[in-house]
């Protein structure tokens, strides 16, 4: 069923290619007889005009009447002539009783030329004296070797016209078939790949013709896809490290707290570090379903980038005071406003300010500026910053940086890769900056 689909198409280009070279052919056919044919009788009419004016030179006219002399030039084998005096036939070739009636009627008529069926060709031309009709000459030409060359030319025009439609069907059909050759082997691999086969390529070499060039931009597609499902399937796994940790956390608190009596002083701590779990993969889950209503490119709303940055820092607060790192907030810029809602503002920043404040030394610092490429948002501590080999490595799920793996630093990676990918669904990317001595990074999201 795949493989026919060329096949169809290929039938159909070389009907057309025969239908367009049998329309030009057949209209070409057409022109040339019909031009032949014309030029045929023009010939047999110039000829029989020659023969009536030679018949006319040869007669004598004497006080108002036709003398025929006794010794004329005889007719050739195609032509003959008629004389007539006013009704009286004069002179005559052999009898055929057809061709003399057409003679004497056209002779008797004002008519100057006849054609007595396919046959002969009749012409008449009227002899005068003294600016008075006398009587006329009729001369006939037959039509019999015309007809035969005009016969001949259409026999073997047509025949010409169909080896020539037959040799160019042919032709046709030799370069359709190796011209569509490679897209029914493409085609029929494509069909023979499973969803789980990401390395298979159609590898039709370097580009140098239009298939060629469409094999390499499907390669090059399929690259990008199998990147893609790639990545999506390791943020999945990754994602779902993410919420069972937490969720092992609840579980494990649960069970510690049913094994025996406890204070309620013990409880209350116990819900607390529920909460925290509960908080962590609800925030993973909002990010997740923020990022898919940007990525389904519904109509977005704005924001003020300014208060987003506030209500981060004061939420990141606790966080940092747990590790004594102080957060700034410099006053933002007049007329920062992103054309992204202030909640997914929010979503976006938090990560990057959260993993400043995990790798700060005493102090993080926020700020919102606004330049020619739309909204940026600052996030920059004393920390060990970021080496240059790691700063796309790190927006990569599961990748953490060279310098983590504290006792408090828990975690799958995922906080700075779902923020890259909700700033990116949003029309804005994040971006690390390598530097000695402090971390940076810069979130850039579309003005509003």
């Amino acid at each position: 069923m795949i493989l026919g689909r060329p096949r169809a198409l290929r039938s159909r280009l070389l009907l057309a290619v025969v239908a367009g070279v049998g329309i030009a052919l057949a209209l070409l056919v057409t022109v040339f007889n019909v031009a032949l044919a014309g030029t045929l009788a023009n010939d047999a009419d110039e000829i029989v005009r020659a023969r009536a004016q030679a018949e006319l030179t040869s007669l004598r006219i004497s006080g108002g009447r036709i003398e025929v002399p006794a010794e004329r030039t005889v007719a050739g084998i195609d032509t003959r002539a008629w004389v007539f005096a006013g009704g009286e036939l004069l002179e005559a070739p052999p009898r055929d009783a057809p061709v003399d009636d057409a003679a004497r009627a056209l002779a008797a008529g004002t008519g100057r030329s006849v054609d007595v069926g396919d046959e002969v060709h009749l012409y008449a031309l009227p002899v005068t004296s003294d600016g008075q009709r006398v009587g006329t000459v009729v001369a006939g030409i037959s039509l019999a070797p015309y007809n035969r060359t005009r016969t001949i030319a259409l026999i073997g025009s047509s025949l010409l016209a169909i080896v020539v439609l037959s040799a160019v069907a042919l032709a046709a059909a030799m370069m359709l078939r190796a011209a569509l050759r490679p897209v029914a082997r493409m085609t029929a691999d494509a069909a023979a790949w499973s969803e789980s086969d990401l390395d298979s390529r159609f590898a039709a070499g370097a580009p140098h013709d239009e298939i060629t060039r469409l094999a390499a931009t499907l390669d090059g597609l399929l690259d990008r896809l199998a990147a893609g499902m790639r990545r999506e399937r390791r943020l999945t796994a990754e994602v779902s490290h993410e919420l069972r940790t937490p969720l092992t956390q609840i579980t494990a608190e649960i069970d510690l707290a049913l094994r025996r009596e406890r204070e309620p002083a013990e409880y209350r701590e116990a819900l607390v570090r529920l909460r925290d779990g509960a908080a962590r993969i609800e925030a993973t889950v909002e990010t997740l379903m923020a990022t898919a209503r940007q990525e389904t490119l519904l109509p977005r709303g704005t924001g003020d980038a300014g208060q987003a940055a506030s209500h981060v820092v004061a939420a990141c607060g606790p966080l940092g005071a747990s590790r004594g790192v102080r957060i700034e907030m410099t006053p933002p810029a007049p007329g920062a406003r992103a054309g992204v809602e202030g909640q997914v503002i929010e979503r976006i920043l938090q990560p990057v300010v959260e993993n400043a404040c995990r790798y700060a030394r005493a102090l993080v610092r926020v700020a919102v500026t606004v330049d020619a490429r739309g909204v940026a948002l600052e996030v920059v501590d004393d920390g060990p910053g970021v080496p240059a080999a790691d700063v796309e490595a790190i927006f990569e799920p599961g990748v953490r940086g060279a310098h983590a793996g504290g006792p408090d630093d828990t975690g799958a990676g995922l906080g700075l890769s779902l923020s890259r990918r909700l700033a990116r669904a949003a029309g804005g990317d994040v971006e690390a900056r390598a530097a000695d001595g402090r971390g940076c990074f810069v979130v850039r999201l579309p003005a509003a």
